[in-house]
């Protein structure tokens, strides 16, 4: 582990592999530290003989959290109003630049899941020459006619701050349920330890309030990503409760050299039903897309 400091920001990240191959930037979504990607996951890509980076966005796990600012009242928005955001995903696109600039990398493939593919997409958007390709999974555009999610699973989302471990574990727990995939089998002893370990490592739920804020007032990124030539590789689930497969396929139609594939039966995660599948298209995209192959 290693950190990284910025405009008084400061961002805590691992790399994984050998500094001298490809390099490959993981952002992790919504209220969710690096550790979320499994550690497994990330091996198969550095075996294959790419460097891995992942880190934890702003508000959340190690990195720098905002509870200075407090919580948003992001209800305003309902109505076109303004609302307060310490940040918005343009400056977390830089906490990622900011990474790469520390490792002397210049240009990177980026891979964001659910949030993490929004920032994904300002920071080809913002900084198109440090990207070499981008995998962008179950996340969305930004326009509020794509990508919505359920009632229920936005709501699983939204719970307040409480005071025991165990009521924290079991608050994310039944979350990871909500969103699941339908399709298959909810592993939840694999929940509630992941649950177990990202709690002990840092309990922030409030920095969750700001990632939504940031969200929000970035608004959308259709017209944006009209102009963004690097090849994209869109990746969805057709039973994603809480980012609508309209989000993935609206991204994958708004982008010039996109791919997009959707899994049946796949929620809001990466089941092991499909995961061979997933980790394939995209170590072929990888692989097609190496500036060695160009």
């Amino acid at each position: 582990m290693a950190t990284v400091t910025r405009n008084d920001v400061t961002i805590e990240y691992a790399v994984h592999g050998n500094p001298d191959h490809p390099a490959i930037l993981f952002i992790m979504g919504f209220g969710s530290q690096m550790i979320a990607w499994d550690q497994a996951f990330v091996d198969v890509f550095t075996s294959m003989g790419f460097f891995a980076i992942t880190y934890d966005n702003r508000d959340t796990g190690l990195s720098t959290i905002f509870d200075d600012h407090g919580l948003v009242d992001v209800l305003p928005a309902l109505f076109g109003e303004p609302i307060d955001a310490p940040y918005d995903l343009a400056d977390m696109a830089r906490d990622g630049i900011a990474l790469l600039d520390e490792l002397g990398i210049d240009q990177a493939h980026v891979v964001g899941v659910s949030m993490g593919g929004m920032i994904a997409q300002q920071l080809v958007i913002d900084h198109p020459h440090r990207v070499t390709s981008l995998i962008s999974i179950m996340s969305t555009t930004g326009s509020p006619f794509v990508g919505q999610p359920s009632p229920e699973a936005i709501t699983s989302l939204l719970l307040e701050r409480v005071e025991s471990r165990e009521e924290a574990i079991e608050q994310s727990v039944i979350t990871s349920r909500v969103i699941a995939s339908p399709a298959f089998p909810f592993d939840e002893d694999l929940a509630r330890a992941r649950a177990e370990v990202a709690y002990d490592r840092s309990y922030t739920p409030e920095g969750a309030n700001r990632h939504m804020a940031a969200m929000i007032v970035s608004g959308d990124r259709t017209e944006a990503l009209k102009g963004v030539t690097v090849p994209t590789l869109v990746l969805h689930g057709q039973d994603d409760p809480l980012v609508h497969v309209s989000g993935g396929e609206a991204t994958a139609a708004v982008l010039p050299k996109a791919k997009l594939k959707t899994y049946e039966g796949m929620g809001h995660d990466m089941p092991m039903e499909h995961i061979v599948d997933i980790v394939s298209e995209m170590l072929a995209h990888l692989s097609e897309h190496n500036p060695t192959n160009r």
